[in-house]
C-alpha cells in the first residue's frame, strides 16, 4: 500500500453515529442487507479466489514472475465472470532485493534481521561498516552523522485509528535516506513501521531526493532499533550492512480490466479496484489481494441482477507499491472518458467500518444517499492511491475503510499471508462494496464533477 497519509481523519458520520474500528457490521439498508446475505452464502467461493491468487501467484512485485502469474489469474476470473477483458500495457519498475545481511560488531557480535527498503541501492560486495548514530526525529540530524550509519528509531504509536499513527512514522522510511545523506551519512536503518512486533521487519518504498547521493537503506525490527539505541547510549556501536539490491530496466506489465457495459448510460464509467502487485515478501493477502478479490466479487454479485445503467470497470492496477504506474497508466489511457466515480479497496481484508471519500461538498451530498443504511461512517478524506490520478481530475473517489486494527502488524512483511484473512469479514467487505457499486452505477443522476486538484 502506497498509502495516502490523509486517508483517515477522525471518522465523521454521514449516516448514524460514528463506529469504532472493530466490531460486527450491522447494515440496515435493503441493498446492504441483500448483498450481505448473498456474499455470505458465497463466502467460500470468494475466499477461494484469494487463496488461488496468493498460493498460485505468490508475491507479486512489479516486474516479477509472480506478477505475470497474477495477471493471468485475474484475467481468467474476469473472463469466467462474463466480462469484456482489456489488458492495457504498463511499463513498470523492476527492483531486485538480492541477498542482505546486517551484523552487530564488537564484544557481542551477532546477525540482526532486516529487509531492504524498496528501491534501495546496494552496498556492493564489501558492504558498509561504520559506527551508528541513533536518532528519533529529523531535527537531530547534523554534521555529526557524516561517515556513519543513521538508525531512525521513531516508534509508531498504537492509537486509533491506526492510520493517524502510521503517517508520522512512515516519513522516516520514505524520506530518511536522503535526509541523512544530506549530512554525509553512508547508510540508513529504519525502525519498521508498526505498533506491534514479534521480531518482524517491515519493508516498503523509499523516495530518493535527486539532490543528494543515494545511500543504502533497510528496515530493522523495533526490538533491534531499541536495542541499538540502548547500546549506543553506553558507547560507540559498529555494524556491517550488506545489501545486494539493484534496479533493472523497466518491464512490460498490464492493467487487467474487466468491463460490464452499461445498459442506458454506457459512456458514463464507474471504476472499482485495487492493486495487483505486492511486495516481494509474504503473499500480499492483505495488501492488496483482499482488495482485488473484493472488487472482482463485488462486480460479479452486481452483475447477477443484470447490466447496470452505467458501465462498470474493475481494474487490477499493475503497480502501486513502488511507482503508481498502474494508476497513472489508466488515467493516461482512459482519463478523457466520463468517469462518474472511482472506488478502491486497499486497507486489508477486515470487515467494513466506513468510507473515506475525496470529492466536493456537492459530490459528498450525492453520495450520502447511497450510504444510507450501510451501517458505516464517512470520512471527508480518503479514496486510494491507485485512483488518485482520477480524483486529481475531479472524479469522486471512495475508499473502503475496513477494520484495520491489526493491518499494520503484518503490513509489508513475510507474515502477510492468506491465513490472516477471515472469510466472513472478506465476504462482508465484498457485500458493502457491491451495495455501494449498485447505487453509484444506477443512480438516476450522476454526481457533478469536482475541482481539478493541483499536484
Amino acid at each position: 500500500m502506497l498509502v495516502l497519509l490523509s486517508l483517515l481523519s477522525a471518522l465523521s458520520p454521514a449516516v448514524g453515529d460514528p463506529l469504532p474500528a472493530t466490531g460486527t457490521w450491522a447494515p440496515t439498508g435493503p441493498r446492504y442487507v441483500h448483498y450481505r446475505a448473498l456474499a455470505q452464502a458465497e463466502s467460500a467461493a470468494i475466499y477461494g479466489r484469494l487463496v488461488e491468487l496468493c498460493d498460485g501467484a505468490g508475491h507479486r512485485l512489479a516486474g516479477s514472475p509472480g506478477q505475470k502469474r497474477a495477471e493471468e489469474i485475474g484475467a481468467a476470473w474476469l473472463r469466467k465472470d462474463g466480462l469484456k477483458v482489456l489488458l492495457d500495457p504498463v511499463k513498470v519498475p523492476v527492483w531486485v532485493r538480492g541477498e542482505a545481511s546486517l551484523s552487530l560488531l564488537g564484544q557481542v557480535s551477532e546477525p540482526l534481521d532486516l529487509l531492504a527498503l524498496g528501491g534501495s541501492v546496494g552496498t556492493g560486495v564489501a558492504g558498509v561498516e561504520a559506527p551508528i548514530v541513533v536518532i528519533r526525529e529529523f531535527d537531530e540530524l547534523g554534521p555529526h552523522v557524516k561517515g556513519k550509519i543513521v538508525v531512525y528509531n521513531h516508534p509508531m504509536g498504537s492509537g486509533s485509528p491506526a492510520m493517524h499513527e502510521y503517517g508520522p512514522a512512515v516519513a522516516f522510511r520514505g524520506r530518511g535516506a536522503s535526509r541523512a545523506a544530506q549530512f554525509g551519512a553512508v547508510a540508513v536503518l529504519v525502525r519498521s513501521v508498526t505498533a506491534r512486533s514479534l521480531y518482524t521487519p517491515h519493508t516498503g518504498a523509499l523516495n530518493y531526493d535527486p539532490a543528494w547521493p543515494k545511500v543504502p537503506a533497510a528496515a530493522i525490527t523495533p526490538e533491534d532499533a531499541d536495542r541499538l539505541e540502548r547500546l549506543a547510549a553506553r558507547g560507540e556501536v559498529h555494524v556491517r550492512l550488506r545489501l545486494g539490491s539493484h534496479t533493472l530496466p523497466d518491464a512490460d506489465a498490464v492493467n487487467v480490466i474487466g468491463e460490464l457495459r452499461g445498459s442506458e448510460r454506457p459512456d458514463e464509467v464507474v471504476v472499482i479496484g485495487g492493486h495487483l502487485d505486492s511486495w516481494d515478501v509474504g503473499q500480499g493477502a492483505s495488501d492488496d489481494g483482499a482488495g482485488i478479490v473484493e472488487s472482482v466479487e463485488a462486480l460479479r454479485l452486481l452483475a447477477k441482477g443484470g447490466a447496470p445503467r452505467r458501465t462498470v470497470r474493475v481494474v487490477l492496477f499493475a503497480n502501486e507499491e513502488n511507482g503508481l504506474r498502474g494508476g497513472l497508466a489508466y488515467e493516461a489511457a482512459h482519463g478523457k472518458e466520463r468517469h462518474v466515480a472511482a472506488i478502491e479497496s486497499d486497507l486489508g481484508g477486515g470487515g467494513p467500518r466506513g468510507w473515506g471519500v475525496v470529492g466536493s461538498p456537492a459530490q459528498h451530498a450525492w453520495l450520502d444517499a447511497g450510504l444510507a443504511g450501510s451501517g458505516m461512517s464517512r470520512s471527508d478524506e480518503g479514496g486510494g492511491a491507485d485512483i488518485s490520478p482520477l480524483t486529481d481530475q475531479g472524479v469522486l473517489g471512495i475508499g473502503l475503510v475496513p477494520d484495520h486494527a491489526h493491518y499494520f502488524d503484518i503490513h509489508h512483511t513475510r507474515a502477510d499471508t492468506v491465513d490472516k484473512i477471515d472469510p466472513a469479514a472478506l465476504a462482508d467487505a465484498t457485500a458493502a462494496l457491491a451495495a455501494l457499486l449498485e447505487y453509484v452505477a444506477n443512480a438516476p443522476d450522476a454526481p457533478p464533477a469536482g475541482p481539478v486538484r493541483e499536484k
